[in-house]
């Protein structure tokens, strides 16, 4: 796990503070610290596969302005996990909920939106 966060954190250092590609770093990182099991093959894809915090950003930029309204552009958390976990060939996370996107879009990896997006989490019916 600290290999992958070193290897976020190697990126990191190579843009600015606070800039789209750095933010993308610390949702990777909060995904590492939730589901270990996918370090390794951030750490991997980060160091010898080639790919980047700034390649990832695009892919997530491009989704915003493919939703854009007006001059307003926005990208979930969760939408943006979905983007990441496709650029990365990760699994999805067990009890995520897949954003309510069409399949049709392109600029999310292929299976997105589908899953679990029906499943209940919690039921509120539980506590009546």
């Amino acid at each position: 796990m600290e290999k992958a966060i070193r290897a976020v954190e190697a990126q990191q250092a190579k843009v600015k503070a606070r800039s789209a590609p750095w933010m993308v770093g610390e949702q990777l990182k909060d995904m590492i610290r939730r589901e270990p099991g996918i370090a390794e093959l951030i750490a991997q894809d980060l160091t010898a596969g080639g790919m980047s915090l700034t390649a990832a950003e695009k892919k997530i930029n491009s989704f915003a302005d493919k939703h854009r309204t007006g001059n307003f552009a926005c990208v979930t958390p969760v939408e943006a996990e979905t983007i990441l976990r496709g650029y990365f060939g990760l699994p999805a996370a067990a009890g995520m909920q897949a954003p309510s996107v069409s399949s049709a879009d392109s600029s999310l990896p292929e299976g997105a939106g589908t899953g679990d997006a029906g499943k209940a989490v919690i039921d509120l019916a539980d506590f009546f």
